[in-house]
């Protein structure tokens, strides 16, 4: 019974992301789904994203957190359109308020919409959002075994972002290891090594970023 009401639960999800997908489409706004651990560093890529893009695309985010709308105001000072949405405890956000949160937003005047889901490898890579795609964030702080332990995220990211470079001299962090792992399941995504602290690696980010989105 369990694994029914489960499949329930996703089918009604995957049904939603079509119809924000559909939207988002017609608006010719693309989505980007960020998914990482707590403390990965997704927020601080949004204030370089908003920082240094800001003046050449026209940038939306929804921000989704447990609890608070600390992150949230770290973004607002960027003077970007911004919505949070707390889910009380839930470890990801789902597609079916992704389409609520859209009705916020004047999506003809946007180009980019940055989706900052809840910390957490394992649930935001199975709830569709109807998003372009995904993109991973993981941290050198974090170990070197996430792609092994968490492969879904990997195999589905449009690209990987591995931040706190600056900080490896500091962990036990293998990088042979991470990356013979992530070839392992995705050979051909994209790895952008960077460190949001010192800059190092964010430019070649930003022009992929400008790429990708068409921009």
């Amino acid at each position: 019974m369990e694994i029914k009401v489960m499949k329930r639960v996703l089918d009604r999800n995957r049904d939603m992301a079509g119809r924000v997908r559909e939207r988002l489409k017609s608006s010719n706004v693309v989505m980007i789904n960020m998914i990482s651990s707590p403390g990965a560093g997704k927020t601080s890529m949004l204030e370089h994203i908003c920082h240094q893009l800001g003046n050449k695309i026209r940038i939306a985010v929804i921000e989704g957190d447990v609890a608070t709308d600390r992150d949230a105001q770290r973004i607002k000072k960027y003077d970007v359109p911004i919505l949070l949405i707390n889910t009380d405890g839930g470890c990801h956000l789902d597609s079916n308020s992704i389409d609520i949160a859209l009705g916020e937003f004047d999506l003809d005047n946007l180009d980019v919409m940055f989706v900052e889901n809840v910390g957490n490898l394992v649930c935001p890579s199975h709830f569709d959002l109807g998003e372009t795609f995904k993109l991973a964030v993981v941290s050198t702080t974090e170990g070197d075994d996430k792609p092994v332990k968490y492969p879904m995220l990997f195999r589905e990211a449009r690209a990987v972002v591995l931040n706190k470079t600056d900080l490896v001299q500091y962990t036990n962090f293998d990088y042979s290891s991470f990356l013979s792992a992530l070839r392992e399941i995705n050979n051909s995504v994209p790895l952008f090594e960077l460190s949001c602290r010192t800059g190092e690696g964010l430019g070649n980010f930003m022009e992929w970023l400008l790429e990708e989105t068409g921009n």
